[in-house]
């Protein structure tokens, strides 16, 4: 007969207890129990963080005015401009009257035949006094009547300003490039601290997290050094974005003569930000590379250099003058005292210089020709420019809308991965592991739209259309990102 097995209350009661009690140690072994600063910490990152107060936004068109005042570059070439302005009214001179006055006292003390006749064994009075002060001025004239040189002197002056003047346009052009780069450099540096601060408190979290379960014994120490680690190089950036910052800042003070302050490193919802390519066809904007600065800066000196290789062949061609000229003379000797009048006009013709006139005519032609090369040059740069930041362009539009998916993934599995951890489906590590990456691409987005930026400033600068309006759009874009900021 087979045994039945019998379970008496007290049996049973132990069997229950011991089940319960396995089934406490087996979620215990599951779930890392978080210490109270570790809880607080995790409440506080998942608050929403209060937007920040309107803050104000250093105004670039403003920064660049006060560079145009400050930057000693640029005060040094107007100062050169000047200069070189003065190249008009000296070639224009050399058209004028040139009009000369001179004079001269002369004392003599001389013997001769005529002044003392009985030294030389003649019995005669003299005839010249042998001691005379004299007097003598003179006004002359001198107009030249034909001169190819000179004339051809003046229209080098005027492509000799044209070329100062364009310099001048170039040296405020790169101005404006290189205090626009400083402040985005310093916006997009302020931004990327605020973002990677955040990150930092993320990773510390974790950090705490990760110590807190190799300390019960449930963890291991690898996770810990891996967090460690991560936090570590979080730090590392945040030091480098602080000094990037610094930089930037340090470069527009060089610049505008002021250190503007970037207050407030919160970013807005990106999603929101519209940013397009340039309209049209690339032929169209290639062709507009006519008008750039350095383009037309070689058409000028190839200007110049034409002028030089009309002046140099003027060598072959004769001068005409017409002198005038009026002068007195009063002497003790009655023979030399003088008054007169006198009208000429004088001829020059060059027949033999030893070959120098063709030297110099064909050294400057084969400048001309240089020059000629040094036009195709840049407008080659120009182009290859034009069509980079136009494909820049495209690019970090592409990618922007690539990294406002991502964000969007992001923010929608990091707020799936916090469910989770409610209902425990995941753990802490997964939440901050979501964070983190979504700071990261923020990072991204942020970088690209300062490359975009710095793209259309440069685009414009290449067709020579870069104005201060740019630099007021390129501040708004930026401003767009930050909540509540304005400009001043």
């Amino acid at each position: 007969m087979p045994r039945r097995a019998i379970f008496t209350p007290l049996a049973l009661t132990l069997a229950v207890t011991v089940a319960m009690a396995s089934s406490a140690i087996g979620q215990e072994s599951q779930d890392v129990p978080a210490d109270a600063q570790s809880l607080q910490a995790l409440e506080e990152l998942k608050e929403p963080a209060a937007p920040d107060a309107a803050v104000q936004l250093p105004s670039l068109p403003g920064l660049f005015e006060r560079a145009l005042n400050n930057d000693a570059d640029l005060a040094r070439q107007r100062l050169e401009l000047q200069a070189v302005e003065q190249e008009k009214p000296l070639a224009r001179s050399q058209l004028l009257p040139q009009v000369t006055a001179s004079g001269n006292y002369l004392y003599q003390d001389s013997t001769n035949i005529q002044t003392s006749p009985d030294e030389f064994g003649l019995e005669q009075q003299a005839t010249r006094p042998g001691e005379i002060d004299e007097t003598y001025w003179q006004v002359r004239l001198q107009q030249p009547l034909f001169s190819l040189e000179r004339w051809r002197g003046l229209r080098q002056a005027d492509a000799q300003v044209s070329a100062a003047e364009l310099d001048l346009a170039i040296v405020e052009r790169d101005l404006a490039l290189k205090i626009s780069e400083a402040y985005v450099n310093a916006f997009l540096a302020s931004r990327k601290q605020g973002l990677l601060k955040a990150q930092q408190a993320s990773l510390e979290l974790q950090v705490r997290q990760a110590q807190r379960a190799y300390e019960l014994g449930i963890g291991n120490r690898i996770d810990l050094l891996e967090a460690q680690s991560r936090l570590d190089q979080a730090i590392a950036d945040a030091v480098q974005a602080a000094n990037e910052l610094d930089d930037a800042l340090s470069e527009l003070e060089r610049l505008a003569g002021i250190r503007p302050e970037f207050q407030g490193h919160a970013i807005a919802n990106l999603g929101t930000l519209e940013v397009s390519a340039p309209e049209g066809d690339p032929q169209a904007w290639i062709e507009r590379t006519a008008a750039n600065l350095d383009v037309l800066r070689a058409v000028a000196e190839r200007r110049i250099n034409q002028s030089e290789t009309g002046i140099r062949r003027s060598g072959y061609f004769p001068e005409l003058n017409l002198n005038l000229s009026y002068s007195d003379r009063n002497s003790d000797d009655k023979l030399r005292s003088s008054e007169d009048y006198r009208a000429s006009v004088e001829v020059s013709v060059p027949l033999f210089r030893g070959g120098r006139t063709m030297a110099s005519v064909r050294q400057a032609e084969l400048r001309t020709a240089a020059s000629q090369k040094a036009i195709d040059n840049q407008r080659n740069l120009a182009v290859q420019e034009v069509r980079r930041r136009l494909r820049s362009l495209d690019g970090n539009v592409r990618r922007l809308e690539a990294l406002r998916q991502a964000i969007k993934s992001s923010e929608l599995f990091l707020a799936a991965a916090e469910r989770g951890e409610q209902l425990g489906l995941r753990d802490l590590v997964d939440v901050l592991d979501a964070r983190a990456s979504l700071y990261d691409q923020r990072i991204q987005f942020v970088d690209t739209l300062g490359s975009f930026t710095m793209d259309r400033l440069t685009l414009e600068s290449a067709i020579g259309d870069l104005e201060t309006t740019d630099l007021a759009n390129s501040m708004s874009l930026l401003a767009s990102i930050s909540p509540g900021e304005q400009s001043r």
